[in-house]
């Protein structure tokens, strides 16, 4: 006899390695790390500025800022992306080559999201969806009340 699963941070968090788990496969062949992934596709629509990217990344990954730094500093030694220091506030931007590795990086996500979301019907993804923003938003605002 199958039982329904409860919506708990269990069945969240299955979801979610299991996920993790093939996308770190899929860019593994890329040389890069979740980390560097989830940067290249926050660059994609153009040039950040560091600070914004740094907290990006740190509040998505919910890591220290200094990780992100060194997590840029890798994708800078790769060539995938340079910071521009001629304005007030650099600039992160993605070079040829980190465009060329985001849009596989982006076409693997799509493969694997269609792989996995594709048949699920459109309201019940909807409804998915608002839940599990609630329950982000919820568990970001208990972490940002917690002392650092």
């Amino acid at each position: 006899m199958s039982t329904t699963p409860t919506l708990n941070g269990q069945v969240i968090g299955q979801a979610h390695y299991a996920t993790r788990a093939l996308l770190d496969r899929a860019v593994a062949p890329l040389g890069l790390s979740f980390g560097q992934a989830i940067a290249l596709n926050v660059l994609a629509d153009g040039p950040v500025d560091q600070a914004r990217l740094v907290h990006r990344i740190t509040s998505t990954l919910k890591t220290d800022e200094q990780a992100v730094h060194e997590l840029i500093a890798q994708l800078v030694d790769a060539t995938l992306v340079r910071v521009d220091d001629g304005t007030a506030e650099p600039q992160v931007r993605l070079t040829d080559a980190g465009h060329a590795t985001q849009r596989r990086v982006g076409a693997a996500v799509a493969d694997i999201t269609t792989r996995l979301y594709g048949d699920i019907p459109t309201d019940e993804a909807s409804v998915a969806a608002q839940v599990l923003t609630l329950v982000t938003q919820r568990a970001n605002a208990e972490l940002a009340a917690l002392p650092a």
